[in-house]
């Protein structure tokens, strides 16, 4: 029997990967071949979605990017082994997935994301099996030691944020997962979901052990359907195995999880308004202190990551905090799953240490722009992320070699523009999105944030350009200083980068703009 893997992740959907799989279906029926059609998440190279694979002897081969139309010559093609215009070779051999370092996407797009027994025939459950060995306090150190920080944008040491809620004393403790993916040009956590749930849950079980919690919600953006049906059937499944709910993996402890879908609301990213959200009130921030930590989901501790930082766990726990911290550089431990959107030729997801240049990732991975276009700037960690012009391309991604050039990593976005980019434009838009997203709890975010978008219009009109700009620069000031949570704090980010880089573009709108206005 041929065993052919087609991908359900939304993004091989959105190309044709359901109509592909039924075609195949078919294909096989009318040749009395006999196939079974695995459907499994991406690989993350979107650009040749849908990709098909079929096992053989010699690992692998992959065909894309494959259409209906190719599956009659495709499937005669895979039943000889023989040549065929889309055969792109042995899939791990492929250069853009071969260079890769691939630790929290390993078994994405390799496995069934809904068997429990797939997942643990690709050495899943073993980080919760040594966890179910070790102590809080031992769980805790390797975490620490490994040096993982929040993958959700903030950067904040995991270890540290797991203790605190070790050591809180209460009733009851929680562990949340922020699924609530809503920056542009991001696209992993819905991957991982849709391609690797259990690593997620997993993860998330091994905190609950750690800091003393017996339930946890996965809070998902209602944008991401396909995610919340994978992630769900996956805690199903789990459950019916024995690794959720009461003596997971035979263990005295107990451990369960549930999906809450969000409404949208790019607030909700902020982990207090996530909470509020998840109690059934409209997400708003809340003020610092208490901590979530201390005082999280209904008033108890509460651990709150990000997707891919739980989803880093099972991992850290296989294998020991070494294995993690042998990648990456400084204080930024193991890898990053860089999205790679925007103007560019290999758009998709790119598993590497931290280390590598902003140059590398652009023009060598990413093979430049789609256009063809020169590359004018780079938007990393965003819609609240800053650009980047082609002279400040040797940065490391790294989170204080960012920092250092009044930038952020975020969660690992990035968004790439050529030449035809109108950077005032841009700059309008940042102050736009926070107009609109904003939650209206503090003034400097919803009043501060409607100012930018009327001043830079004034601006894009040439009406009293420098004092207009020195209005601006002000409004930032006041926002990022004064804003109560990373929405009204980080939109200054895009918009003095716009002005430090591409100042050019700040007053009437240049000639070389005008015809596409």
């Amino acid at each position: 029997m041929m065993r052919i893997f087609v991908s359900r992740d939304a993004g091989a959907v959105a190309v044709g990967a359901d109509e592909v799989a039924l075609a195949l279906t078919q294909a096989a029926g009318q040749r009395g071949i006999a196939i079974e059609i695995v459907r499994t998440g991406s690989r993350g190279l979107y650009w040749l979605e849908p990709l098909v694979e079929i096992a053989t002897p010699n690992g692998r081969i992959a065909f894309g990017p494959v259409a209906t139309a190719d599956v009659s010559s495709l499937l005669d093609a895979m039943a000889a082994d023989g040549p065929h215009a889309l055969r792109l070779g042995v899939t791990d051999e492929i250069p853009w997935l071969k260079r890769q370092t691939r630790l929290t996407f390993a078994r994405c797009g390799v496995i069934d994301p809904r068997s429990v027994a797939d997942y643990c025939a690709h050495d899943g459950y073993k980080g919760l099996a040594r966890a179910l060995t070790l102590t809080s306090d031992a769980i805790l150190a390797d975490v620490t030691a490994s040096g993982l920080r929040g993958r959700g944008g903030a950067g904040f040491p995991t270890g540290i944020k797991w203790k605190t809620v070790a050591q809180s004393s209460a009733d009851r403790k929680y562990i949340v997962c922020n699924a609530d993916e809503g920056d542009s040009g991001t696209f992993a956590d819905r991957m991982i979901m849709e391609g690797d749930p259990l690593v997620v849950i997993e993860g998330m079980t091994i905190a609950g052990i750690a800091v003393g919690a017996t339930s946890g919600y996965i809070y998902i953006r209602s944008e991401y359907p396909h995610a919340v049906a994978t992630m769900n059937a996956a805690i199903q499944a789990a459950r019916s195995c024995g690794y959720l709910g009461a003596r997971i993996g035979g263990s005295a402890y107990s451990f369960d999880l549930e999906v809450r879908v969000g409404a949208g609301a790019y607030v909700c990213g902020e982990e207090t308004s996530l909470l509020e959200s998840l109690e059934g009130r409209r997400g708003i921030v809340r003020a610092k202190p208490p901590l979530p930590a201390h005082k999280g989901l209904f008033g108890r501790p509460t651990v709150i990551n990000n997707v891919l930082s739980f989803a880093a766990i099972p991992f850290i726990l296989a294998g020991g905090a070494k294995a993690y911290t042998d990648y990456g550089m400084g204080r930024s431990r193991g890898t990053m799953p860089i999205q790679l959107a925007g103007n560019i030729r290999h758009g998709g997801l790119f598993e590497t240490a931290f280390g590598v240049t902003l140059g590398e990732l652009i023009d060598d991975i990413g093979g430049g722009t789609a256009s063809g276009r020169p590359v004018r700037a780079v938007q990393v960690g965003g819609p609240l992320g800053a650009y980047f012009p082609r002279a400040l391309f040797d940065t490391p991604f790294d989170y204080e070699a960012f920092a250092a050039r009044d930038g952020l990593i975020g969660h690992g976005g990035i968004v790439v523009f050529d030449d035809s980019v109108d950077m005032a434009k841009q700059a309008r838009f940042a102050m736009e999105f926070c107009a609109v997203e904003s939650c209206g709890k503090c003034t400097p975010c919803r009043i501060g944030s409607t100012r930018g978008v009327e001043t830079i219009d004034k601006i894009r009109r040439g009406e009293r350009v420098g004092e207009n700009i020195a209005v601006v620069e002000d409004l930032c000031n006041t926002m990022k200083f004064g804003s109560l949570c990373a929405l009204g704090g980080f939109t200054p980010y895009p918009v003095l980068s716009a002005l430090k880089h591409f100042k050019e573009d700040f007053g009437p709108v240049p000639a070389r703009l005008q015809a596409a206005e």
